[in-house]
């Protein structure tokens, strides 16, 4: 299924900083970054629970707020890209 994962982590002190840091290489390990605080992953169900369970254990949640939706498994028609950065086939090889 492919899902996308929004954070948005206080960095007003070292601790918040390290925090955005923890988050970001936690998501690169499943997707691929997308936009600042934005992922798109393909994962399973398990994976994806793992992966919630990663991400709520990182973040404060008194001051950070982390999203994900789950856009389904029809990648191709779920996902529409306009703009400077060119559209990753998540389905294909992921080889740069």
């Amino acid at each position: 299924m492919l899902i996308l994962v929004t954070y948005d982590v206080n960095t007003q002190d070292k601790d918040g900083r390290k925090r955005l840091r923890r988050v970001a290489k936690k998501c690169t390990d499943y997707g691929v970054r997308v936009q600042n605080s934005v992922f798109e992953c393909i994962v399973d169900a398990a994976q994806l629970r793992t992966l919630k369970k990663a991400l709520s254990d990182e973040i404060d949640p008194s001051r950070d707020s982390l999203r994900i939706y789950n856009l389904g498994n029809r990648t191709k028609s779920n996902v529409e890209h306009i703009g400077a950065k060119s559209a990753i086939d998540l389905e294909g090889e992921l080889i740069f």
